[in-house]
């Protein structure tokens, strides 16, 4: 098991997007209706980025309007 309390911030930069670093690890966010998954409609469950643990299914997305 990994502790990803060790993982460098370099070794983090290298792993994940530009983007994603700063959603998952500058505690940013994406701009409204931006998301790579904003309009996804397949089913499935998505996973973290960083450590590839499930963060939610797909049947439990709404349209929040």
């Amino acid at each position: 098991m990994t502790d990803f309390k060790d993982i460098s911030d370099n070794e983090w930069r290298e792993k994940l997007t530009p983007n994603e670093y700063m959603v998952c690890r500058g505690k940013g966010t994406e701009p409204p209706f931006s998301g790579e998954y904003y309009d996804e409609k397949a089913s499935g469950v998505y996973l973290c980025r960083g450590c590839d643990e499930p963060l939610f299914e797909s049947s439990t997305k709404y349209n929040s309007g």
